[in-house]
Parts: structure tokens; sequence; C-alpha cells
């Protein structure tokens, strides 16, 4: 589940943000990516193919910190997941959903008697908001997905397959 950007976020986003971009890491790689490896702590993606970086991105995360823990604490998973689906629906543009939760995900959910939630997704930002470009990745805003902007969730539509490993990290 995702939530709405707000006015006061707006705001924040526009007033007191600098510039960021994604960008090409070391040389031309071609080819889809075999990885994905998201460091929470430096707000970064990096697609990895071969044991290289292929595309490295900032990226927004949920509005709260740590590990997520059950449905709507709009904090972002870590852990071992894959991508499962490809959602060219999206209101958030396009969307690589992730096959959270897994099973240590769920236990964790089930012994403290929660749901875990499910709607997981690396995703674009909403089309009324697509004009913030790289400034959406200067506050948190999601209710725990991974947000880039809509040219990076292009890009990154291209090159991962669904089936692709994604490693997330404190």
């Amino acid at each position: 589940m995702i939530g709405k950007i707000s006015s006061e976020l707006l705001l924040a986003l526009v007033l007191g943000s600098t510039l960021g971009c994604s960008s090409a890491v070391h040389g031309d790689s071609v080819g889809k990516a075999d990885l994905i490896v998201i460091e929470k702590s430096h707000h970064s993606m990096v697609l990895m193919k071969d044991g290289k970086p292929l595309r490295s991105y900032q990226v927004a995360l949920g509005r709260s910190s740590g590990p997520k823990e059950r449905q709507g604490d709009h904090k972002t998973p870590e852990g071992q997941y894959v991508i499962d689906q490809k959602n060219a629906q999206s209101r958030f543009h396009l969307a690589l959903h992730v096959s959270y939760p897994n099973a240590s995900d769920k236990k964790r959910a089930h012994d403290a008697r929660a749901d875990p939630g499910g709607a997981f997704m690396i995703h674009g930002v909403e089309k009324p908001f697509a004009w913030l470009g790289s400034l959406q990745h200067e506050v948190d805003w999601t209710d725990g997905c991974i947000a880039v902007t809509n040219p990076e969730i292009e890009e990154i539509w291209g090159l991962v397959s669904v089936g692709t490993p994604v490693e997330i990290k404190p």
C-alpha cells in the first residue's frame, strides 16, 4: 500500500532539496540485471550484472525506519526477495512487484499476531508529481515501497525481468 504525497511534503521537496541523478556505473554494460541490491541506509539501489554494477539510483523509501514488521507500518522490508510481477498499469507510472513477505517475514508477523502486508513494489511517481523528477527521493514518502523517478523506472523496466533476485539491506 502506497501513500499520497502531502502538500507539506511537496513544499519540503520543492524548497529544501538539491537535485540528484541516476548514473551509469563504470562502463557500458549491456544486458539484463541479474540482481537488485538496495541499501536503505544509503538510499541507493544498484542493478547488478555478473557481480558488477550495471546502473545505480537514489531512491525514496518508506516513511518509517527499520525493517517492515506489519501491514501499515510504513517501513520498507529487509531481506531476500524476487521481482515476481510487472505492472504497466500502476498509478505510480510503472511498478515492479517484489515477493514480500518471505517465510521469515510471515513468521515474524505471525508471532506478533500481525498481518505482514504484501503490496510492496519498486515504482515511479504518480503522474501529477512526475515533474518533481529527482527531488522525489529527497524525502522518504512511500508506505514502504521503493520509489525512483519515472524516467528511471522506465530504464529499470527494460533492465529487470520477472524472477530477478532483490536483496534489501538495512
